[in-house]
Order: structure tokens, then sequence, then C-alpha cells
């Protein structure tokens, strides 16, 4: 299956299943920028000449009044090869190009490249403000869609991401996966799924989302586990961070 660059890059809110409704409304209001930034605070200034996109791809029956059972989010793990993020669990997505329409489109793209996701199968549904990532201060901006037409997905090129798999949003919620990490200064949210270890930018996504979308059940945030022993007990295979 090819791309189609260009096509369906519409943000269209008004498309949302009814459980979705109260995130996509959060995005537009600006709730979840603002409950993510705090906790992307400390970051260095941005490199405009280095936007990315992500996509934010929620599954789930579209008819459904409240969270239903299938819920799920499509995330990658990035190869331990790689230069930057190594063996970090992550959304799908990457750098805009030149040719991206907008950064929907590089966000639809980025998803096909990496797990030969078919666009046509996505409902853009709102668009983040740019997010800084922390440790580099590039500039993001998160696509939260709906995914409502399941179509198969995979690893397409093993160097960049050697994993792609949908988690459950009931197993996102589960307080059991659901704990703090922190090294040096820094603390924030992350989560346990399959041995993996979900954390920094994509862990801190979730967490608000979860939060700002009402699905969040009460987990402990008081308890800090060091960063380093947890990401070399996980399946992660990081490098040190």
């Amino acid at each position: 299956m090819t791309d189609i660059p260009g096509h369906n890059t519409d943000l269209r809110p008004e498309k949302a299943p009814v459980w979705m409704r109260r995130l996509v409304d959060t995005v537009h209001s600006g709730r979840l920028h603002t409950t993510l930034t705090k906790q992307q605070r400390g970051h260095t200034p941005a490199d405009r000449s280095r936007q990315a996109a992500v996509l934010v791809l929620f599954a789930g029956t579209e008819t459904s009044a409240t969270l239903p059972n299938d819920a799920a989010v499509l995330l990658t793990h990035r190869s331990p090869s790689l230069r930057s993020h190594s063996g970090q669990v992550a959304f799908p997505g990457g750098r805009l190009d030149a040719s991206d329409t907008n950064p929907v489109d590089c966000a639809l793209r980025e998803a096909w490249e990496e797990t030969g996701l078919d666009r046509r199968s996505v409902t853009p549904l709102a668009q983040l403000d740019e997010v800084h990532i922390r440790a580099t201060g590039y500039p993001v901006y998160p696509i939260v869609g709906h995914w409502h037409t399941r179509t198969p997905v995979g690893v397409v090129r093993p160097e960049e991401a050697d994993e792609v798999f949908d988690v459950p949003v009931l197993s996102l919620i589960d307080p059991k996966n659901r704990f703090m990490v922190g090294w040096g200064n820094w603390t924030g949210p992350a989560f346990r799924i399959n041995d993996y270890v979900i954390w920094g930018f994509t862990g801190g996504l979730l967490s608000a989302a979860l939060h700002q979308a009402g699905w969040e059940e009460p987990w402990d945030k008081k308890t800090v586990h060091n960063l380093q022993e947890t990401l070399a007990a996980s399946r992660n295979n990081e490098r040190t961070v």
C-alpha cells in the first residue's frame, strides 16, 4: 500500500466518537496542553528548524457512549540502534518535511512510514499547540485521531521501529501499571506494559490525556522509582539516560 500525501489532513472534531469528545474538547480549550507543558517544564529554547508531529491514535467502538472495552492506542518501540530516543516506546511520528501540508499530514505520513498505517482509516480530530521536548527543546505537534477502521499495521523499517502494537486503554488506566519515575531533579509519570516502560514525552502525554479525558483511576503518584534502575529491568533496551 502506498501513502496519499496531502489527503485527509483537515481536523474534524465533530466526527469524534462520544467517548472521545471530552478529550477532544480539552485539546481545543488548551487544558490538555497546559497539563502536558507543566510536565515538560525546564525545556531548552525551541529549535524551530526541527519541528515534528506525532499521531496519538485511539481505536475503539465508534458508537459507544462511554470508554469502550476495545479502546486502544497505537505505539511503537524505537530501535535501540537509533541515535536519538533509542529503545523508547513512542507514538508514530517524526520531523516535518517541506512537502508536508501541515502537522496532520506529517503525522499521518510518518505513521505510514513506520507502521504501514492507511491514513484513510483515521479521522484527525484535534491538534495540540506545540509542546517542547524537555531534553532537546524541539517543538512537537501532537495530533489526536480516531482509528475508525482498524487496518493492518506492523514493522516496516526495523532499523527505526522494531515493534508496533496497540495498548488497551484499560491497561493504561490500571493502577498496577502506573508509577512515577525520577532522574536527578526530574520526575514524571510512567506505565509498565508488556515489560516495556513508557515514560518521558510519551508517558507524559498519555498521562495527561487519560486525566483530561476523565478515564484516569487513582494511582500512586507519590512513590518515585529510580529511572535508570527501572529502565535496566525493562525490555526497552535504552541507552543510559
